[in-house]
């Protein structure tokens, strides 16, 4: 029997039996738009997050305080910050100092916002903000502040509450007891948090001098961010800040890829595996459906051995059954699981990311397991005797 033959055999098989072939494609569609949905949007994820790392600069590292081995806790301070700046392929230090939430009335109407101490160097080393409108503060400047947009226009305010130039009084908690500190809004930036499925957080970013006198930190820095000149000085800038203060902590963009990856590859892995249980009772369901369309055609299988075919041809045209089940299930399956990745990212802001690569590997999974289904059909339609099958009744 040629091979166009048992196509063709295949083909009007399936067109005759339309309700069976209709049962064994709705049950792989469902598990490859399960797959590919939910690695849609998990890829999608990935790209969005890693996007945002990146956006702080893969030529930056993080040094915060160790305390392990120490009986008294380690603090940073300005003598760390000089130290940082003389190491060869350093460009850039910022010290960070983190307030907590601040609040801010306006119109009778309270909003929060974070607080951040930084040097004038920080917009330079974290390249992930975009200036709006203003512009950033400098070395001189004094009770000033560049804040993101979500703080000026809050979520469900129609207009913006700040303008450049104008004075914001926020209220904030120290020693137990309430304070108040006036800026001046000198630069308005992008959101600092997009905040996969939430709102953007509203921040502000202030002189040093101007967190120490609110928060009386006495010279204490939570953390230092640098730039290297280069990406391939990080390794070993990381390596002379360690060794060279012996009781800090590094941390590069690297090492946040790294654990991004690792907690995204494990989602991947376990919503992979439901979507993937969802094959399995498809292939199940195929199985039984093939064996009792077998059984349904012993007759006709116990004519074509006798005129000649071959158990290999019987075996070839109950497999291309299942393959064209698995291709079309698997096709249609990876359009609807796009399509829904594409409405949960288009209604709940969770992005997604499809590729022609996918789609094959759904199509390529969907024909597996359609072919594993099928063997043992197949391998018992081709093994019939011709006799005893004629004289099935």
């Amino acid at each position: 029997m040629r091979l166009d033959d048992v196509v063709r055999i295949s083909f009007s098989t399936a067109t005759d039996k339309k309700l069976r072939f209709l049962l064994n494609l709705v049950g792989i569609l469902i598990g490859c738009a399960a797959v590919g949905g939910l690695i849609s949007v998990t890829d999608g994820m990935r790209q969005d997050i890693s996007d945002q790392i990146m956006g702080f600069g893969p030529n930056v590292i993080n040094v915060y305080s160790s305390n392990e081995g120490y009986r008294t806790p380690v603090q940073l301070d300005w003598r760390d910050m000089r130290i940082i700046e003389s190491i060869d392929g350093v460009e850039n230090v910022t010290p960070m100092n983190f307030g907590g939430t601040c609040a801010y009335k306006v119109q009778g109407q309270f909003y929060y916002t974070s607080v951040t101490g930084v040097s004038e160097q920080y917009f330079l080393i974290s390249g992930a903000w975009e200036l709006l409108e203003g512009r950033y503060f400098t070395r001189n400047d004094k009770g000033v502040a560049v804040v993101t947009k979500a703080l000026v226009q809050p979520f469900g305010v129609d207009e913006p509450l700040y303008e450049i130039g104008d004075r914001l009084t926020v209220t904030y908690m120290r020693g137990g007891e309430e304070h108040q500190y006036t800026f001046r809004i000198v630069g308005i930036i992008t959101d600092s948090a997009s905040g996969i499925g939430s709102q953007s957080s509203a921040s502000m970013y202030i002189p040093m001098s101007s967190f120490e006198q609110m928060y009386e930190t006495e010279g204490v820095i939570h953390l230092i961010k640098l730039c290297t000149f280069e990406i391939n000085q990080v390794p070993e800038v990381a390596e002379a800040i360690e060794e060279t203060l012996g009781y800090v902590n590094v941390w590069t963009m690297d090492m946040s890829m790294e654990n991004l990856n690792s907690v995204l590859n494990t989602m991947n892995a376990v919503l992979g595996g439901i979507a993937g249980l969802s094959l399995i009772v498809a292939g199940v369901g195929i199985i039984n459906t093939m064996t009792v369309s077998i059984m349904e055609r012993t007759k006709e299988i116990g004519t074509m051995k006798a005129l000649g075919a071959k158990s290999m041809d019987i075996m070839k045209m109950v497999m291309s059954e299942a393959i064209l089940t698995g291709v079309v299930g698997g096709i249609i399956g990876a359009l609807v699981g796009f399509g829904l990745s594409y409405i949960i990212s288009h209604f709940t802001e969770v992005p997604s990311a499809t590729s022609p690569t996918l789609g094959v590997l759904i199509v390529g999974f969907a024909m597996i397991t359609c072919v594993l289904s099928g063997l043992h059909p197949a391998w018992r339609a081709s093994n019939m005797n011709p006799v005893e099958a004629l004289r099935h009744e």
